[in-house]
């Protein structure tokens, strides 16, 4: 019997292979198996905002540069939706109280239109010839 190890068909031991799968774990991706919450996303744009690099990060994080790119472009969107709220003014309480009555008319049009229904039996009026 020899000491002679054998060497498996995937390369050296320990080594990942050329597609990014580690040894060992049967065609499963490496990459993280779990969702990133909204606070490890947001201390991570903050990261690259600061300076990191995004090869680093993303890394570190075992997240694509695509991905921590596109959480960056979010946070600044969501950054910059935040900036365009204006303070609420007479026009708006007018706005308000304009709807509220708007909805009011329709609710007793809709209840006088059933009502009508109801009295005419499901047959419409008849129509009349005018007198001229």
């Amino acid at each position: 019997m020899s000491d002679r190890k054998v060497a498996s068909p995937g390369g050296s031991e320990g080594a990942r292979r050329a597609t990014g799968e580690a040894p060992g774990l049967g065609g499963q991706k490496s990459r993280r198996q779990f969702r990133m919450s909204a606070g490890r996303k947001e201390a991570a744009v903050l990261r690259l905002l600061k300076g990191e690099s995004l090869e680093v990060l993303s890394r570190e994080l075992r997240v694509t540069a695509a991905e921590l790119s596109g959480w960056r472009e979010a946070f600044l969107a969501g950054g910059a939706s935040a900036l365009k709220v204006r303070e609420t003014d007479q026009r708006d309480e007018e706005i308000i109280r304009l709807k509220a009555k708007i909805g009011d008319l329709t609710m007793a049009n809709e209840l006088l239109d059933a009502k009508i229904d109801k009295l005419e039996g499901g047959v419409p009026l008849r129509l009349r010839r005018s007198k001229s």
